[in-house]
């Protein structure tokens, strides 16, 4: 692996992982870098408040980091906030602030595009900076996962910013923003929401929200194996199968993924009734009291193995957050 592109040799991202796993990205979402190797397009969108206008972030070179030097340009002199993120997999399953929903009846506010100032290996990039009342979603989305279908799920988060707020998730969920039933959504949560299901210890944990439920195993009762995760950079990972889902999770910095989960879905979640659509900052149905900070995340069509998973992190490791 390489620290001066994040992408291991011969230009490999996370997305070229998976695909080499057979289970290919349907969408793929960074502020901070490519996540394929040949990437080259934008990573996301800014809008300035002194004239509304927008400016399109790129990255460095294909595979490479944001050019972060064209958003101070930009904004310089001014508030800018995160108006698209885009999708990398080529679908064009972009972000934008979430429409209203059942639990909350207007738009969700984007995020503030300087609030999150972090370095990859050097490179001075942003993350998106999410407090309550921000959200993104795409009730459209191309090629997610529906009904029983498997996919795998991951996103970068911080083990530093997050509260037990609803829900800060990245993933499948409803296309109408509401609440549609158990098994209606299948997303990775970060944060210390217990009055569902909960991890050991005081938390935050890595867990499946898939609606009326966020679970750290096959039921509410906690499960200890689900072990906090509080550095500052945090790989959070769910696989959903038919009749099965796993939890993962790691330091982003250093280290491997742990298993914390493997094993049946909860009664009442089998088969699942996934509709596809992609959340980031929010529950399904729009409840908007959580906080969190992202990086990237990415679905896949398909369940990862295990070997792929642990290249997906090894990568993750080589870009070099906060180094």
């Amino acid at each position: 692996m390489t620290g001066d592109t994040g992408v291991a040799p011969g230009g490999t991202g996370v997305c070229d992982i998976f695909a080499s796993g057979g289970t290919p990205c349907v969408a793929a979402h960074s502020t901070v870098r490519a996540l394929y190797g040949a990437y080259s397009g934008s990573l996301y969108q800014v809008t300035r408040a002194s004239d509304n206008t927008t400016k399109d972030i790129g990255v460095l070179s294909a595979g490479s980091f944001a050019n972060s030097a064209t958003q101070d340009t930009f904004c310089a002199g001014t508030t800018c906030t995160m108006s698209i993120i885009y999708d990398q997999s080529g679908k064009g399953n972009n972000l934008t602030p979430a429409p209203p929903g059942q639990r909350k009846a207007t738009p969700d506010n984007p995020a503030d595009a300087t609030a999150l100032a972090l370095t990859l290996s050097g490179h001075p990039v942003y993350g998106v900076h999410i407090v309550a009342g921000d959200g993104y979603r795409n009730d459209k989305a191309v090629g997610t996962a529906t009904a029983d279908l498997p996919e795998t799920e991951y996103m970068v988060t911080s083990g530093t910013f997050y509260n037990s707020g609803c829900c800060f998730d990245y993933g499948n969920a409803e296309t109408n923003n509401s609440d549609d039933g158990d098994g209606t959504m299948e997303a990775v949560y970060f944060g210390t929401a217990s009055q569902w299901g909960k991890g050991g210890g005081a938390g935050p944990w890595v867990m499946a929200d898939m609606e009326n439920g966020i679970f750290a195993g096959v039921s509410f009762a906690a499960n200890a194996a689900d072990t906090p995760q509080t550095s500052g950079y945090v790989t959070g990972l769910v696989i959903g199968r038919s009749g099965t889902f796993a939890l993962k999770g790691g330091n982003s910095q250093s280290g491997t993924l742990t298993t914390f989960y493997d094993g049946a879905r909860p009664t009442g979640y089998n088969p699942m009734k996934k509709q596809g659509a992609i959340i980031l900052g929010m529950g399904g149905d729009n409840t908007n009291g959580a906080q969190g900070n992202f990086f990237e995340g990415v679905m896949t069509s398909g369940a990862a193995t295990d070997a792929t998973a642990d290249a997906v992190q090894a990568n993750i490791v080589a870009a070099g957050y906060g180094k």
